[in-house]
């Protein structure tokens, strides 16, 4: 019997990590992953938080959820990471989002050295690494998806922006590589590019109600994203209803980058 297209979209047997999968858009991405039927490896720097959900996480979807604390801008941590997940799945990886980031704003000349260094370390270097780690694997097995976090800055600009727009852009640029590299192997890579969401990363907006209200002003839907307004974009692209999708970017930002 063929497959129905809700039958596209189920994960089970998958299974899926997400870097900053603790909290924001990586916890409740990965939340939907579950919901969907995968298992789910959450990555964190901070043990408590990916504790935390993945016990949350768990409880709500009966799947087997393990959280693990690492560096993943360390290349010799991705490595230790990527066997302690696989026997914590019980096998290997089969989607990978990579969520974790960080930003660092400021004017260019206030800005250091070395806080551009860590903005790039976690944006840029860290998706090379993870993806280093698990792509080939993927490839090998003749199935897989990744997934990398880009935003609207991506591809628009703003001012005192320029560690977190840098990181960002080059996302965009490392997907299309990727897709092109693994196109007849089975592994799709994709980039979803987020516009402004509540998550922790923006509190210094979500505080300022001038900063605030110029945001909205941009989007013409006039709001800012619910964090659950991005779990369907990941659903789909980690699915087989995304299978013919490569190396492309789905925007989720409320028609911002549509003017």
């Amino acid at each position: 019997m063929s497959k129905t297209v809700l039958d596209l979209f189920q994960l089970t047997g998958r299974r899926a990590l997400v870097t900053g999968g603790g909290k924001g858009l990586g916890r409740v991405m990965a939340q939907a992953l579950a919901e969907a039927g995968a298992d789910v490896a959450l990555v964190s720097r901070t043990q408590a938080d990916v504790d935390s959900a993945a016990a949350e996480i768990a409880a709500a979807t009966g799947r087997r959820i393990v959280p693990f604390a690492a560096d993943v801008t360390r290349a010799s941590e991705v490595a230790a990471m990527a066997g302690a997940i696989e026997r914590g799945l019980e096998g290997p990886v089969d989607i990978l989002i990579n969520n974790a980031g960080v930003n660092i704003r400021g004017n260019l000349a206030d800005l250091t050295e070395d806080e551009f260094d860590a903005v790039l370390s976690v944006n840029l270097k860290a998706p090379f690494l993870v993806s280093k780690q698990f792509a080939p694997g993927m490839a090998e097995r003749g199935w897989g998806r990744v997934i990398n976090l880009g935003s609207i800055l991506s591809v628009i600009g703003v001012a005192g922006r320029v560690p977190y727009a840098s990181s960002k852009a080059a996302i965009l640029g490392m997907t299309r590589v990727l897709a092109l590299e693994y196109a007849t192997k089975g592994v799709t890579v994709n980039a979803i590019c987020p516009g402004p969401f509540a998550t922790d990363m923006n509190k210094p907006l979500l505080e300022n109600p001038e900063a605030y209200a110029a945001f909205v002003a941009k989007i013409p839907m006039g709001r800012w994203g619910e964090l659950h307004e991005i779990t369907g974009s990941a659903v789909f692209l980690a699915s087989d209803a995304a299978s013919f999708i490569t190396g492309t970017t789905l925007f989720v930002d409320g028609g911002w980058t549509a003017q």
